[in-house]
């Protein structure tokens, strides 16, 4: 079963013969590799590049050991080129060549060569594509299957493929898996032997249950704001070991971040205009793979909606912040004072802003009014979306903020245009 990908196709042909360096990075199991190495290498042939001028490289095979040495890298590429045409170099999980970003930096600047990488530790790539190769890399990130993308392969409606991928998620492989058993137990051995054991073996971790326990925590906590410190005082609370510190919270969670296995949304004063650094939103990248973390105990749809907007308008290119807005108001004792609403999402790209409300079911007009609420006290003139869990037909009330389905966010790419 082979889902079509496009929108990481169209933008490998845009960055194609750009002299940077293609750095394809996500989540493991994401697809990155499938992507280039089939994907993407089937549009090169059926552009009409010769099959012996696609060169790539598997890092995760044992037989490609060698490989790991950078000079027999380059010196390999080097004799496998014979002519002057253009050479397409994929290297699939570049982190585990030694020195790669010298290897990379060389590649570069080969005559007759145009390269692309994959890699699934930020630490190792996105930071390096800024520091190291100051302007020579193209970062394409890869995120599991979106709902458009499941839903293109799912055979039944769109009602069973939502509740369908609320449970389990996008990572592609689960389409192989036959039976929610065998999807649960899937989920649950990829997350210990690939996704812990890589950030186990990167940062030599010796409190294991800890950061298992942590990992659960933070599970538990999505859509709600925290910080270190409240989140190593929860998992003290609920588990036996006291002695984790505000301190290692944080670099855990850097880990986590590292692995591409959650992404942290800033807290953004929108009159202000400014971040308050108190408080973050933790979301995962993969929805199956948080709810594999907590046995599937905690499925509860209102939270999950908001996390899978927010991995939606990330796989649209949007940057994502927590937005809060203040309206000064008079108590019970008439006393005026300072209340601080949440606005779920602040999304910028470029020029443009959209204001996201995420509202899980709409009961009656009061709920209405209340998610609105903070939408109308934004005070610009920027996009607004209520987006509901649930069927209606999208419409702008006198405000202008359009109220939209679910599934019509998630199958119309042009609902943020």
């Amino acid at each position: 079963m082979i889902v079509n990908r496009s929108t990481y196709i169209d933008q490998l042909i845009r960055s194609k013969g750009n002299g940077l360096i293609k750095i394809i990075t996500g989540l493991r199991r994401s697809g990155k590799s499938f992507l280039l190495k089939k994907l993407f290498r089937q549009h090169l042939l059926n552009d009409g590049v010769k099959e012996d001028h696609i060169i790539i490289i598997d890092m995760e095979s044992r037989k490609n050991k060698p490989f790991k040495d950078p000079d027999y890298l380059l010196d390999w590429v080097e004799k496998e080129m014979k002519d002057d045409e253009t050479y397409y170099i994929i290297i699939d999980e570049v982190q585990e060549v030694n020195d790669f970003v010298e290897v990379l930096s060389t590649l570069s600047v080969t005559e007759g060569t145009d390269v692309y990488v994959t890699g699934s530790n930020s630490r190792f790539l996105s930071s390096d594509v800024v520091t190291e190769f100051r302007g020579r890399g193209d970062e394409i990130h890869v995120w599991p299957l979106s709902f458009k993308e499941f839903m293109s392969v799912f055979p039944g409606s769109k009602e069973d493929a939502w509740s369908e991928y609320i449970m389990f998620g996008g990572l592609p492989q689960l389409l192989t898996q036959i039976g929610d058993d065998k999807k649960s137990d899937f989920l649950r051995r990829l997350y210990r032997t690939v996704y812990l054991r890589d950030i186990y073996e990167r940062n030599d971790i010796t409190l294991k249950p800890e950061f298992e326990e942590l990992s659960k925590t933070v599970a538990s906590s999505i859509g709600a704001p925290v910080n270190a410190l409240n989140i190593a005082n929860t998992f003290k609370s609920v588990s036996n070991v006291q002695n984790i510190t505000d301190k290692t919270v944080s670099v855990y969670l850097g880990y986590m971040q590292d692995a591409f296995l959650i992404e942290k949304s800033e807290r953004y004063d929108i009159k202000g205009r400014k971040y308050i650094g108190s408080l973050s939103k933790y979301y995962y990248q993969d929805i199956g793979l948080r709810n594999s973390i907590i046995s599937f105990r905690q499925t509860e749809p209102t939270h999950i909606m908001e996390n899978v907007i927010y991995n939606e308008m990330r796989m649209r290119g949007w940057l994502v912040d927590v937005g809060n807005v203040a309206q000064r108001v008079r108590n019970d004792k008439g006393q005026n004072i300072r209340v601080t609403l949440e606005v779920d999402f602040v999304c910028n790209k470029g020029s443009q802003r959209i204001y996201i409300q995420s509202a899980w079911r709409m009961p009656d007009s009061d709920k209405m009014e209340q998610e609105k609420r903070s939408l109308r006290l934004v005070g610009d003139s920027f996009r607004k979306l209520l987006i509901v869990g649930e069927h209606t037909k999208s419409w702008s009330d006198d405000d202008g903020i359009q109220i939209i389905s679910i599934y019509d966010f998630l199958l119309d790419l042009s609902s943020t245009d």
